[in-house]
């Protein structure tokens, strides 16, 4: 895999993960969501209003047409275990912006994670 590829896959990966920070970060705002058919509709105009979630959505989109654009230079067998980049993020990420707990054993898993992503970006 060239930069280039990996380039636009974690690119994509990023723009992946910043998408979920937001969209919990929009959560947080809201408290507990519920599908309950009682309280759909005001559940949907909450979060149709609340920017977090409205700009996790939007990354989503740039992140699948960057993902799209890595894609299509790369077999799907190499990239889509990529994509596990974005829990190592997301992880980090989470510590530090919403106190989320950051476990030895998570570190052993991000570790573990890093060292397969390694392994597959050069086979």
């Amino acid at each position: 895999m060239n930069l280039t590829t990996f380039s636009y896959l974690f690119a994509g990966i990023l723009l992946n993960a910043c998408a979920q920070l937001l969209l919990k970060a929009g959560t947080l705002r809201l408290g507990e969501v519920s599908l309950a058919p009682s309280t759909l509709i005001p559940t949907l105009g909450h979060l149709a209003t609340n920017l977090p979630i409205i700009a996790g959505l939007c990354l989503y989109g740039l992140s699948v047409i960057t993902w799209i654009a890595g894609l299509s230079r790369v077999d799907v067998s190499i990239a889509y275990p990529l994509l596990s980049l974005g829990y190592v993020v997301n992880a980090i990420a989470a510590y530090f912006l919403f106190g989320e707990a950051l476990t030895p054993q998570r570190l052993v898993a991000i570790g573990i994670i890093l060292l397969g992503v390694y392994i597959l970006a050069r086979s």
